[in-house]
């Protein structure tokens, strides 16, 4: 099943054909998910700039990192949030209650995570991902340090910091150009 809604509100059609890998890596997401995400179909554009966003977001979210995939989409949610993402709130919504199980917890990132039932660890790297999306020019020693007494490392830190800057500016290009989520997230996990 394939989505063909506009995924921007501008008029940047998909490079037609599109090269051979990127056509497999888009029939890749149609055998995992169904569809093809309009993030992708968005960049899709441009192939160098889609290789360099699924590139970074691939790295951040799949690559190797002590931050479980949970931890990663809960960290997009939280900025999506703030953001008010319409696009990442959605999809990366659509993946909390999938890697958790617990379609409760979503809404609760969605809406205000500060009422979800969070460990100390996670309240503690979803502050810092909050702070980041807000004031990141405040953030000093004592933060990283709140960060530290939870138990992440310095890795782990970096971790918690490029993931929450990497929604930090896609939220923008998505709210920017309208970008669509597809209608399949809405049902996903629930």
């Amino acid at each position: 099943m394939t989505d063909q809604t506009a995924p921007t509100a501008l008029d940047l059609p998909m490079v037609n054909p599109l090269p051979p890998e990127t056509q497999k890596y888009f029939d890749i997401c149609v055998e995992k998910l169904g569809f093809v995400p309009n993030v992708l179909r968005a960049y899709a554009f441009d192939i160098d700039k889609l290789n360099a966003f699924t590139a970074m977001y691939n790295d951040l979210m799949l690559g190797d990192s002590a931050l479980s995939k949970l931890e990663r989409e809960m960290i997009a949610v939280v900025v999506s949030a703030i953001n008010k993402c319409f696009y990442c709130l959605v999809a990366h919504g659509a993946a909390v209650r999938q890697l958790s199980g617990d379609p409760q917890l979503g809404e609760m990132l969605v809406m205000n995570y500060r009422v979800a039932p969070l460990d100390k660890r996670q309240r503690a790297m979803l502050d810092f991902a909050a702070k980041m999306t807000t004031a990141s020019t405040e953030i000093e020693e004592p933060d990283r340090q709140r960060l530290r007494d939870a138990g992440f490392t310095d890795r782990d830190i970096w971790d918690i910091a490029n993931v929450a800057g990497f929604f930090n500016m896609s939220n923008r290009v998505a709210s920017a150009t309208a970008m669509v989520p597809n209608d399949q997230y809405h049902a996903q996990a629930r």
